[in-house]
């Protein structure tokens, strides 16, 4: 079974979301500015930034975009081509193709047979 593991809220303001969440919930937040991206923590991490409450996770902001229009859960997968060609086999679409996300790992946005965009993650310790 595949975890959720992330999550990404896109938004039109980026000052005006990073000042609502951190206010409302205490999130914090930190500006990746060469990524456009904005990590968000809801939960304490270990020296791995892996959350260390179990079955918590973390997330991140960025700039609301013509295929990314609402919230966003992200699966882990062992292999993500291997899981690109399976959703595309059950009738799901490619949005983003993968893509190096720094050291860390591998992401792509897909559509579901719903027409919801969810993410998929390979993480580098797949490898």
């Amino acid at each position: 079974m595949n975890s959720v593991v992330h999550f990404e809220v896109p938004v039109d303001d980026l000052d005006r979301a990073k000042k609502f969440y951190s206010q409302v919930f205490g999130w914090q937040l930190q500006d990746i500015p060469d990524m456009g991206y904005v990590i968000v923590r809801t939960t304490p991490t270990d020296e791995n930034q892996m959350p260390q409450t179990p079955g918590a996770i973390n997330g991140g902001m960025m700039k609301r975009s013509d295929k990314v229009k609402g919230p966003v859960i992200t699966i882990d997968v062992p292999n993500i081509d291997e899981y690109l060609k399976t959703i595309e086999e059950a009738g799901g679409k490619v949005v983003t193709p993968k893509i190096a996300v720094g050291d860390m790992g591998f992401s792509a946005y897909v559509q579901d047979t719903e027409g919801n965009v969810i993410g998929v993650w390979q993480s580098m310790r797949n490898q």
